[in-house]
């Protein structure tokens, strides 16, 4: 019998050896979310029914670290339910096989060249930064700002009065998913009871910032700290003064423009304008304020900073920064009439710029789509449909308050862009179009199987 599940065991291995890496990551999250709608479907993790379109809703938006939901999770789940969830938050944040990969790193085995092509496809890393130290780097700051978070939420829940296991598991609970930019809370209301408490915000922006900023911008700060030697890599740089420069746009704008913050103190209009834009431009997705009393004028920003995101190789979602700054490069050379497409007096190789150019495409063309596949049959206003598709696509959760309400159809379009949102459309696709290895390439790959 044991024999017997290690040739299956062997075959399965095989199996996903002859994907492309794409492919792997594609039925890799697919994998995720069945597992997690299937343990949510039964009642042992339930508080209260619900519809098993609803359960894989969640599950999606859980592992898309997206935070749309269709029902309350504390009155819909128990304990058991919630932890599930959780840990569904945890695996699509930090990534599919970036804890398996880490425990071979830390038991001095080797990873193999599969498991280097997965990874690569799925972070995008410069030359100046090794696989193994971003991995680890990856792991340890998670379990380090997770558990920082959860210290200070534990502190802040005390503080205002909630009993101590409710406090305890509420912290761990929302710690992860701020981190992981996920957007979940136990709360129904999101975190608009907590739109004054100053102590909140901070834990809820320094995790969330410090999560979409990326794990590249992380360990690169962590290995000019370890040595002085090391170069502080251009992606780095974009990243981290691109989105200091759009937040601070962005708060602006929400604080002399919007009209339903503006009453109230100086200091509670930074502060309500600041979480707004943090929260749409970290994909984080919690909110102090209901969107639905936006003006048009602001729910546009918003969706603008739900499309451009942040980080990649974060946990944030949107078009990202770096995408950004190549199509800045692209109008720039063509107005100015340059041969060369440079940014900060760096030139641009041709590969990242027609994957910027690609990426902003297809992702511009899957909105659209969206947002037209819901307004047939759905008749909610044409700026709160556009607003959750940016949000859904973006992996950012927020809403005009329409999720709940979406016919069938609509909610299933919603789980598809959040898996797409998710996976990065450019990796969607190829998955989709990719033909596997050849059958030769196959072959060889037996001899790199260890059971």
């Amino acid at each position: 019998m044991p024999n017997r599940f290690k040739n299956l065991a062997k075959k399965y291995i095989l199996l996903k050896k002859g994907w492309t890496p794409q492919q792997n990551l594609f039925y890799g999250f697919i994998t995720y979310i069945f597992i997690g709608f299937l343990l949510l479907s039964f009642p042992f993790f339930q508080k209260n029914s619900a519809t098993f379109l609803d359960h894989l809703f969640i599950a999606t938006s859980a592992v898309s670290t997206t935070g749309l939901v269709t029902i309350s999770i504390f009155d819909t789940y128990n304990f058991f339910g919630q932890f599930v969830i959780l840990i569904l938050i945890q695996l699509g944040g930090i990534g599919y096989l970036t804890f398996t990969t880490f425990m071979l790193l830390s038991t001095s085995q080797k990873i193999t060249k599969w498991h280097k092509n997965i990874l690569s496809t799925e972070f995008t890393l410069p030359n100046t930064i090794k696989l193994n130290d971003f991995l680890k780097s990856v792991i340890i700051f998670t379990v380090i700002m997770e558990i920082l978070g959860a210290i200070l939420f534990f502190i802040a829940f005390k503080n205002e009065g909630m009993p101590l296991i409710e406090a305890l598991w509420s912290s761990i609970f929302h710690s992860v998913s701020t981190f992981c930019t996920a957007g979940f809370s136990l709360f129904n209301n999101s975190f608009a009871y907590y739109a004054g408490d100053n102590f909140i915000n901070f834990i809820i922006s320094m995790l969330a910032i410090s999560g979409s900023l990326g794990f590249i911008v992380i360990t690169d700060f962590g290995l000019k700290i370890k040595g002085k030697s090391h170069q502080i890599s251009f992606t780095t740089k974009i990243v981290f003064f691109g989105f200091l420069i759009l937040l601070t746009l962005g708060t602006a704008f929400f604080y002399f423009l919007e009209p339903s913050i503006v009453n109230g103190t100086a200091d509670a209009r930074f502060l309500t304008s600041f979480f707004q834009c943090m929260s749409a431009m970290t994909t984080v997705g919690f909110n102090t304020v209901d969107y639905g009393f936006f003006s048009q004028a602001m729910m546009l920003i918003t969706i603008f900073l739900m499309y451009i995101g942040a980080s990649p190789s974060g946990t944030a979602g949107g078009i990202k920064i770096t995408t950004l700054t190549a199509i800045f490069a692209i109008i720039k050379s063509r107005l100015t009439g340059s041969k060369q497409i440079t940014f900060l007096g760096r030139s641009i190789p041709f590969e990242r710029l027609y994957i910027a150019t690609s990426a902003f495409i297809f992702y511009t063309s899957i909105i659209v789509l969206g947002t037209f596949f819901i307004t047939l049959t759905n008749t909610f206003n044409f700026e709160e449909i556009i607003f959750e598709v940016a949000s859904a696509l973006g992996t950012v959760g927020v809403s005009a308050g329409i999720t709940s309400n979406l016919d069938t159809f609509g909610k299933i379009v919603i789980i598809i862009l959040m898996f797409i949102g998710r996976l990065g459309v450019l990796t969607f696709g190829l998955a989709i179009w990719s033909k596997t290895i050849s059958d030769r390439e196959r072959q060889v790959l037996k001899d790199d199987i260890a059971v």
